[in-house]
Order: C-alpha cells, then structure tokens, then sequence
C-alpha cells in the first residue's frame, strides 16, 4: 500500500465468534501490521438480522430504549430498541431470536413471535413516525402471528377459541380477526429489514430452508410447511391477501408474511436499509479498497446477506471488495460474479472449526495483514 490508501472495513458479526466490531478492530489490526499509515474506516454492518440493533447504536446518533419483552418460549427477557428522532429501529432478535431460547434448547413447533409484537408497542409508545424493523435471526417459525397478537389480532380455531403460540398451532387456524390492531399503526411507515428473498411456503419457503437451523425436524419442516400454508390460505380468505410467493414473506419463519399483512410493512433489503443508517456511501467517497465478511460465506450470503450488499454497493462507486470470512463455501467464479475481487477464510489457516471459532480474531487479523500485502501496490 503507497501512502494514502483508504480502505472501508465493513463486516457483518462471525456467528458465535466475534460481533461486526470485534471483526473490523482485527481486520484493522491486521491491515495495520501490513501497513501502519494506511487510512482506515471502521462500518460495522448488519443485514436485518442478530447485531442489526448494536451496529445501530454503534452510530452514536440513536437513543437505546429498554424494554421488558415475553421471550419466544414465554419467559420474560430484558430487550431494547433503538430511537433515532422520529425513527424507531426493532430487532427482532431481540426479544424472539434463538440467542433468547432457555439454555439454547429450540422449539421450532411453539416458539412464539409475541415479544416482538411487544417491541413494537414499546416503540409507538415513543410516538414515532417511521419504524424500522429487523427480522433475521430468529428462532420462530409462526408467521409473524405472535407478533400481531401481541398488538390486537385474533387468531382463531373452527370453534372460535383463540390459537396458543407456536407455528404448528396454524394447523388449526380458521379463522383471523384483525379490527382490533393498535391503530397507531395506521400512523407510521413501517420498512422490513430482511436479509433473504425466501417465500413463504414450498421448498424455498420458511419451514424448508430455515426451519432445520431452528430445530425443526423433517417431520416438523413438513408440519409447520402444511401450518403455514393454511396461514396463507387464510390471509388470502380473511384479508384479502396473496403473500405465498412475494419474496421476502418466508424470512424469521414467515415474519415478513406477518409485517406485510398486520403492520402494513414494505420489505426491503436489510443490508441496503443498514448501510444506509451507517453513512457507508460517504464512507467509501474516494476509498481505494473495501473489506468485508461474515462467519460463513455460502450460497445464501449471495442471496442478499451483508457481505453481498456491500459489494454491490462498493460496486457502485467503483471499489473493490474483497471478503473474508470463516468459511467459504462458494466458488471463486461465483464470487466475482457477485462483485468481489477475491475471498479469504479462517479454514485456510485453521481447518479445525471449533479452534478456528475461538481464535477468530487473532485469524482474522492474520488474513487481513495478508490481504494488505497483497494489495499494497494500490492505489
């Protein structure tokens, strides 16, 4: 690197190893130890998902709002949101993620979206005007019912009983009364931050792809499919809504189905919405090179997780990308047709996944003191 390179450091968190700034303080130690002069900014990204909230407030410009919330087996866990003047930011994950299982046991059947629901109260209760929220990471498969129920919709047996929590409960849905929802939410502009384009049934839907990382079963995957497809036919029938195939509606275990029908929610691209809130395009005016990464870097990443997002928008404007990340399990052609010059892994270093995990960060620091040398002909 010549004097007066710029480089952006823009990962996502290394699932169970490091957050979004843990990973960028050791690419920059790294790059440093290749460089010391080299201009450096540090963009923590989130696509929507667990670490979206913190990569918020790690702006400095929002407010954290406690919030007592229900958990997403029922028990009380203490959440936050985030308020930035007339804007309120909501992680799903907060409240009904799989970090808030008891002792990390799943429950893909009866895990319950309510707390969210919840969050949501709480941010209206601030008196916003636009509400932000971020679905991934979650440990529910309910179709966002939890949720609405927690704001006023009704979710109904043939004998007119209401439902108990879970996705499976959907088996039994006949019917779905929403005159009762908050009207507050007829008040505010409600964006999904949503990190896949799943719908939400069939082989691509929530219960198919997601359903097995929460727990499920194939006996379960093809119950909560079945539940969820009743859901839809149920929206369609008492709301006047087709969501089966609308990209997006399959993410949190049919959240994005949920936040379209109750909240009215557009969904957008969870990265794209981060970055954003980040400032990232003013961070990359005149940068020579932008790294970024996440814990695995798989065909879903290429599907709209951070990692591609930040390419797409370096590409932009023009900037290389390079990645590194735990693992990588796409093809290096693959990973240029999605906009990086090249890509880098923990496993090349320390194929042991488990020790890889625990030395993360001193990993990490290694490859990108690599990639510094390897690039320090630019710009």
């Amino acid at each position: 690197m010549v004097r007066g390179m710029r480089v952006v450091v823009a990962p996502d968190k290394f699932k169970g190893s490091l957050t979004a700034g843990e990973a960028a303080a050791a690419i920059e130690a790294g790059l440093r130890r290749a460089r010391p002069d080299v201009e450096l900014v540090r963009v923590p990204v989130a696509d929507g998902g667990d670490g979206t909230l913190a990569v918020v407030l790690s702006t400095g410009t929002a407010e954290r709002v406690e919030v007592r919330a229900t958990g997403p087996t029922g028990e009380p866990v203490d959440a936050a949101i985030a308020i930035t003047g007339d804007t309120a930011m909501v992680e799903m994950a907060e409240a009904s993620g799989l970090r808030r299982l008891p002792g990390g046991v799943p429950a893909p059947l009866t895990a319950t979206t309510y707390g969210t629901g919840e969050l949501i109260s709480a941010a209206l209760d601030r008196g916003v005007a636009k509400l932000v929220l971020g679905i991934g990471g979650s440990a529910t498969n309910d179709g966002g019912t939890g949720m609405a129920t927690a704001l006023g919709a009704r979710f109904l047996d043939k004998e007119g009983k209401q439902l108990p929590p879970g996705g499976a409960a959907l088996m039994r849905l006949a019917k779905i009364e929403a005159g009762a929802l908050d009207p507050r939410l007829r008040e505010v502009e409600v964006t999904v931050a949503c990190d896949v384009d799943n719908p939400l049934v069939g082989p691509d839907g929530a219960a198919a792809v997601f359903g097995p990382q929460k727990g499920a079963k194939p006996d379960d995957v093809l119950l909560l499919d079945s539940a969820l497809r009743r859901y839809a036919r149920a929206l369609q029938d008492d709301l006047g809504l087709d969501l089966v195939t609308v990209p997006g509606t399959g993410a949190a275990g049919g959240l994005g189905a949920g936040a379209i029908a109750f909240l009215g929610a557009e969904l957008k691209s969870g990265i794209q919405l981060v970055l954003d809130l980040a400032g990232f395009a003013d961070a990359i005016d005149g940068a020579d090179l932008v790294i970024t990464g996440e814990g695995s870097l798989d065909a879903q990443s290429l599907r709209g997780k951070a990692p591609f997002g930040v390419a797409q928008k370096a590409g932009e404007h023009g900037v290389p990308v390079v990645a590194l990340a735990g693992v990588i399990e796409v093809p290096a052609k693959e990973l240029r047709a999605a906009g990086f010059e090249e890509g880098h892994a923990l496993s090349s270093l320390e194929p042991d996944v488990e020790r890889s995990k625990r030395n993360a960060a001193e990993l990490l620091e290694r490859l990108a003191e690599k990639v510094g040398r390897a690039w320090s002909s630019l710009p």
